[in-house]
């Protein structure tokens, strides 16, 4: 796609702006450049940062309050997001729970909201152009806005060191702070959902990530050395409440991430590949979504029939794959989560998980909609529930074509 040139006739741009140096310099240089009106969307995804000195910070700037939106969208991240991709037991390359992916498109869609309220002609983001949020951010925002204009001046400017950022930052009158003036040992980006660090320090994958890397989980060496037992109750797929008591998603999420958090649950150290190509190495913390993660396929394990489970369990690398590389708002991404959500219809009951030392282990599941019947799978009389010598038809007519093979090439 091609890069939107400046001086064009571009007045108003929407930026996802966080308040921190980057964006902060993107903010002015959009000023400086295209001579525009700057609209600022601050998005509060649980990232548990204090969101205000945004405001003020783009106040200093010349952006008027009108002009300031931070919002609230914790719950309509969890809520539309963060659960519908949980439904589908989403892991990328087997490991990665999305937590970046998933808000992206969240993001996106509340820049184009905006744009649409302010009149803007275009909206803007801090993606570099060498990572994958770039991609999500503007296939989501090409899908809801087809005819938008994107600038990504990470793929414009010439400030490609943090050294010729801060300079530029200081001829502007854009506070540094001092703990932006050294390299910075690793980048980060948080929600609700998770923490991913990445560069710098993590950039060997054969180096062990330091522990001051970890900011959401505590050693699992250092977690209590006593188990604690939770229940998490489901409805329709979802999570719905904590040792009995009901809760919203984005409360539940929270809960769920002090518990990850006191037990050290939720690390992972991953070599990944990006959309764009190459391989990177980034370390995650996800302490709530992995103890979610785990409860929702223990109340699937036994509310699911076996067909519709392993068919799950095939479409889940792609729709994950999808999520990953921005494609929430495709129309086979939408496919699959009808096909997703009609699965989760009777995933209904209760998961007893253990918590112990980086562990979130099913330990119990009771659903009024089961399909286990111990009565068929006792070891003991079943009482003529299952007649065993059914069995032999049932291997004769499947090991049939074995045999022909065999004969056939014996």
């Amino acid at each position: 796609m091609s890069a939107t040139k400046p001086n064009s006739d571009i007045k108003k741009v929407v930026l996802a702006y966080s308040g921190g140096l980057d964006t902060s310099v993107i903010l002015k240089w959009l000023q400086v450049t295209y001579n525009c009106e700057v609209v600022t969307f601050t998005a509060d995804l649980g990232q548990g940062e204090e969101l205000e000195p945004a405001r003020e910070k783009a106040r200093l700037m010349g952006v008027p309050d009108k002009h300031i939106y931070i919002d609230d969208l914790r719950e309509e991240f969890v809520r539309d997001f963060v659960f519908p991709m949980m439904r589908a037991n989403a892991r990328y390359e087997g490991d990665y729970l999305l937590g970046t992916s998933i808000a992206r498109p969240l993001i996106s869609k509340r820049l184009i909201e905006i744009a649409r309220e302010t009149g803007a002609d275009a909206i803007a983001h801090g993606a570099t152009g060498k990572g994958n949020d770039q991609v999500r951010f503007e296939l989501s925002a090409y899908a809801l806005a087809p005819d938008v204009k994107v600038i990504a001046p990470w793929r414009e400017w010439d400030l490609n060191s943090r050294t010729a950022l801060i300079a530029w930052a200081e001829q502007h009158q854009i506070s540094v702070p001092k703990d932006k003036r050294g390299d910075s040992p690793f980048s980060t980006d948080a929600n609700m959902l998770h923490t991913s660090s990445e560069g710098k320090v993590l950039e060997d994958p054969w180096e062990e990530t330091p522990d001051y890397v970890y900011s959401r989980t505590v050693n699992p060496e250092d977690a209590p050395d006593t188990p604690e037992y939770i229940t998490i109750d489901f409805a329709g797929g979802d999570g719905c409440a904590l040792d009995g008591q009901t809760m919203s998603p984005a409360t539940l999420l929270e809960a769920l991430n002090e518990l990850g958090r006191k037990h050290g649950i939720g690390r992972l150290d991953l070599v990944e590949n990006r959309f764009v190509g190459m391989k990177s190495r980034g370390m995650y913390e996800t302490p709530g979504g992995e103890i979610y993660a785990r409860a929702h396929r223990g109340i699937e394990q036994i509310t699911l029939d076996r067909g519709a489970a392993h068919l799950k369990d095939e479409l889940m690398p792609r729709y994950a794959e999808l999520i990953y590389n921005g494609f929430w708002f495709s129309p086979e991404r939408e496919m699959l989560q009808a096909a997703i959500d009609h699965s989760q219809a009777k995933v209904n009951g209760t998961v007893r998980l253990k918590l112990y030392k980086g562990n979130a282990s099913v330990v119990g599941r009771k659903s009024p909609d089961s399909l286990y019947s111990e009565r068929h799978v006792t070891f003991e009389d079943d009482a003529g529930a299952y007649d065993q010598q059914d069995a032999e038809g049932f291997i004769k007519l499947n090991a049939l074509r074995l045999r022909l093979l065999a004969q056939r090439d014996r």
